[in-house]
């Protein structure tokens, strides 16, 4: 059984996406109805840049969307027999928003708005420069939880995601997660890096970002997907339009139960975790979770080319 997954933020690299545009129509479009419900040129920043401006989470989060659709798109003409061939799909943070826009609870279009209006309410929320995000390599849970613990003195640092074993991201304000950079050589991480965003997401500091989106939501509840949805917020499948949106509004501050999610598909038969968007990040993750499920990254023409004639 096949599951489609979709990267968030921070995969957002100038250029993504440009080769698989140039080669099929149906992605170009794609990219074009994106910049069309904005209003604005995203796909000239995603291919020229500056790198900045595109990380910058109200830019980023349709970007990222973007790009994934326009392989899905490029995917699902080329594969008739997709839709049979899925069992589930899921997303990192903003990725869930990829994963219901291909499974058809959402248009390309709402999903573009709903980004921006996402983006916009985080950006608000902790305003660039103030919050980040930091990867942690090499220590358990309980490490990680013990640092962001330590290192908040009074401040916002948590544990954001659970990527995979002995990976975690902590977010939170900046001061607080340069003192856990500080602080994780001597407590024994491997690796401690800050991370390519632009705020402090899945952590308190998100939460006035929340009834923003609830309103979003109550102009465009969407349909119900085709797919099942392993939800970030609970690592357990969910079906029903109205408790997706719930747990969306819940994960702008909740963490990313990744390496759950990826166990939950394993138990439930998934045997290949296809990568759709920008990167190759989550199919690491997964070898990492559960090295008995093949990966394929869906990149380049050649990639989406190779995969579409497995089948």
């Amino acid at each position: 059984m096949i599951a489609l997954i979709f990267p968030g933020q921070g995969a957002q690299t100038v250029g993504m996406g440009k080769d698989i545009v140039e080669a099929f129509p149906i992605a170009k479009d794609t990219l074009a109805e994106v910049d069309e419900a904005l209003g604005q040129h995203l796909t000239r920043l995603i291919f020229e840049g500056p790198q900045d401006e595109l990380t910058s989470t109200d830019n980023a989060q349709p970007a990222l969307m973007a790009v994934s659709m326009a392989i899905y798109r490029v995917l699902a003409q080329g594969m008739p027999a997709l839709q049979a061939k899925v069992h589930c799909v899921a997303g990192h943070s903003l990725g869930e928003y990829s994963a219901l826009t291909a499974a058809g609870m959402f248009s390309v279009t709402e999903s573009a708005q709903l980004l921006r209006i996402r983006g916009t309410a985080m950006n608000e929320a902790a305003p660039f420069g103030t919050a980040g995000m930091a990867a942690l390599i090499g220590g358990d849970w309980d490490a990680s939880e013990q640092l962001a613990f330590d290192a908040a003195q009074g401040q916002v640092c948590v544990v954001a995601n659970d990527n995979a074993p002995e990976q975690q991201v902590i977010s939170g304000h900046i001061d607080a997660i340069e003192r856990a950079l500080a602080l994780a050589p001597e407590r024994g991480f491997k690796r401690a890096l800050l991370l390519p965003v632009s705020s402090a997401f899945h952590s308190p500091l998100m939460a006035s970002a929340q009834p923003k989106m609830t309103d979003a939501f109550s102009s465009t509840p969407g349909q119900k997907p085709s797919w099942t949805l392993i939800s970030n917020v609970t690592a357990a499948p969910v079906h029903d339009p109205a408790q997706i949106r719930a747990l969306l509004v819940e994960q702008i501050v909740e963490r990313v139960r990744w390496r759950e999610s990826i166990r939950a598909m394993k138990a439930a038969g998934v045997t290949l975790c296809v990568e759709i968007g920008a990167g190759k990040v989550l199919s690491g993750l997964v070898k990492r979770i559960e090295p008995e499920i093949e990966t394929v990254a869906l990149n380049t023409p050649h990639d989406l080319d190779a995969f579409i004639q497995r089948f």
